[in-house]
């Protein structure tokens, strides 16, 4: 498994995160074929990992409810 360096990219917040500081998910974009997420209250404990189309087929299941 390779090591990938997230130090260099920007981190936004979801808009589907609770904007009272609660169940707060962040992504990162431009990291070819993955979307680094992370939760914003502990971004020390690391990223998880998902390819492009495991990560689209959620956010659209979430979408619909």
């Amino acid at each position: 498994m390779r090591a990938i360096d997230l130090s260099n990219v920007t981190w936004r917040k979801s808009s589907y995160s609770n904007p009272d500081g609660g169940n707060c998910l962040e992504v990162a974009e431009g990291i070819p074929a993955l979307v680094p997420v992370r939760d914003s209250k502990a971004p020390a404990r690391g990223a998880l990992l998902f390819e492009v189309g495991a990560w689209s087929a959620f956010v659209g299941s979430v979408k619909r409810g």
